[in-house]
């Protein structure tokens, strides 16, 4: 029998701080509780522990957008703007990327940092209950709490997924990250918490911006339609006609978002957003604004922190638009250079076999990029041919000594059902991470004893018509291998008897 997977609890403390010249003040912490007045809610109360402390909260860090293409070669541009500007691409048209003042951040140790993350879990000081909003000189160092929008996002299980780690692949330190166990159900709403947080201080700000949009699909409308809603700020989605689920179509129309079903895939609603939040007073939220990816980046640090700070050898994520695989390569190099831990694990992105330009790239050591026309998949918030993050998914890869899987439907399928007989209730898009991790242990990249984890990016029960197509064995050309029917029986006691009696036999160990 496998061994339970050894944890060695590595607590920092005081003790580990440096002993030379005495620290800077600490940033806003809040380790001191705030004064309680119970006739005020959790923001209120933050809001005068900050007013009766002038000082502890004035912004010692602070961050700001560059192009992305001066992340690997500093010397190439000095461009920048402020995260308060409305802006999308660098002159050039790349990609931008938030960028934080890392000598400012490297004046507390990585014991500070660990200890402090880990003060702010599980509380609900205002606005440290968020997995995202506790690392915030991370993320959004100069925003004002008050502003902030959160729904406590994050903090969300790592499983260990100690018997389908056994019974599938012999290995005993399998664990699943499940950020779809989160406010709407998939991981974007960690970074859309930052993006509408920011909109709302852009909004007070009187910046130009009437509402906010993105193109979807599903997951991104949701997570969007949710918080604008709470903020109370419009929200305005394009989604691709007939090619979401209907739990993933009904989350944006419930929360009140004016919602367009346009006759195209994803890349051409994608074209169609660009087109009209340069033409109207509409903030663009889809990955292309690398505001999201810092809030996408702290699922990372949340991994090591779960961990007690110790370092898996592998993260496994699905990857479509590619903003993630970025945004864990991001968080995990963060808590490196900032001395949380010694190294990042190893990265590997999995992509759908029917929308793999990322996978064929890799394949061809990187020589040319080629956008593909993506097929359907059941893993349809993947389903991308043409990605944003291109640039950012590759140098995240090579910076981690990373890897590129893909699966095909059958193959995500079979993942997907042998998952949820183990007791989880897995998305496709996980289903294509378990093929990746499937593939990687039987060829030997990835051992028996590694630390691995697989990044669950949504919930199941946003995709149960495909869990019930694959049950009911009515998915064209597919065996549907694990298929779990209900069995038709008459009510006659004798027959339920006889049934239960074969099934029995065939569990008898």
């Amino acid at each position: 029998m496998a061994s339970k997977p050894s944890l060695h609890f590595i607590k920092a403390s005081t003790s580990d701080l440096p002993k030379t010249a005495a620290p800077p003040p600490p940033p806003s912490t809040q380790t001191q509780p705030p004064i309680k007045h119970h006739h005020h809610n959790i923001r209120e109360e933050a809001r005068l522990h900050n007013a009766a402390t002038p000082g502890i909260d004035h912004p010692r860090f602070t961050a700001k957008y560059v192009p992305f293409t001066s992340i690997s070669d500093p010397l190439s541009s000095d461009e920048s703007y402020s995260l308060d500007e409305i802006v999308y691409r660098s002159q050039s048209g790349s990609l931008l990327d938030v960028h934080h003042d890392m000598a400012a951040l490297k004046h507390f140790d990585g014991a500070y940092w660990r200890n402090l993350f880990d003060s702010r879990v599980g509380k609900t000081t205002w606005p440290f209950g968020s997995g995202v909003w506790s690392k915030k000189e991370w993320v959004l160092p100069e925003i004002d709490d008050d502003d902030i929008i959160s729904a406590f996002e994050g903090n969300s299980n790592l499983f260990w997924a100690e018997r389908y780690g056994k019974q599938f692949l012999e290995m005993n330190d399998l664990w699943v990250k499940h950020c779809g166990i989160s406010h709407t159900g998939s991981f974007k709403d960690l970074g859309m918490t930052v993006l509408v947080s920011q909109v709302n201080r852009l909004r007070k700000m009187n910046k130009p911006v009437v509402g906010v949009g993105c193109a979807s699909t599903g997951d991104t409308s949701a997570a969007l339609s949710a918080y604008c809603a709470a903020a109370a700020i419009p929200s305005i989605v394009f989604l691709p006609a007939n090619r979401i689920s209907m739990a993933q179509l009904v989350q944006p129309i419930a929360n009140g978002a004016f919602v367009l079903s346009i006759d195209t895939d994803f890349d051409g609603c994608m074209q169609l957003i660009r087109e009209v939040t340069a033409e109207l007073p509409i903030y663009l939220a889809n990955s292309l604004n690398s505001l999201r990816l810092e809030g996408q980046k702290t699922a990372a640090v949340e991994i090591l922190q779960q961990f007690d700070w110790e370092v898996p050898d592998w993260v496994i994520v699905p990857g479509g638009n590619l903003g993630n695989i970025y945004a864990f390569y991001k968080g995990f190099s963060m808590c490196k250079e900032l001395g949380l831990v010694d190294r990042i694990p190893r990265l590997v992105c999995a992509q759908a076999a029917n929308a793999n330009p990322l996978s064929l790239y890799y394949k061809s050591g990187w020589k040319e990029f080629k956008p593909v026309k993506a097929n359907a998949t059941f893993a349809s918030a993947i389903q991308i041919g043409d990605p944003v993050s291109i640039d950012r998914a590759v140098y995240a890869l090579k910076n981690s000594n990373g890897i590129v899987e893909e699966a095909t439907e059958e193959e995500l399928m079979d993942a997907m059902a042998q998952a949820d007989s183990t007791g989880m209730f897995t998305c496709p898009h996980t289903g294509v991470a378990l093929t990746a991790l499937i593939k990687l242990r039987r060829s030997g990249v990835i051992g028996p004893t590694d630390r691995t984890v697989v990044v669950s990016t949504a919930h199941g029960l946003k995709f149960t018509q495909s869990k019930i197509d694959y049950h009911s064995k009515d998915i064209k050309d597919m065996a549907c291998r694990f298929s779990n029917p209900p069995v038709q029986v008459k009510a006659d006691f004798g027959l339920v008897m006889d049934v239960l009696k074969k099934y029995l036999l065939s569990k008898a160990h």
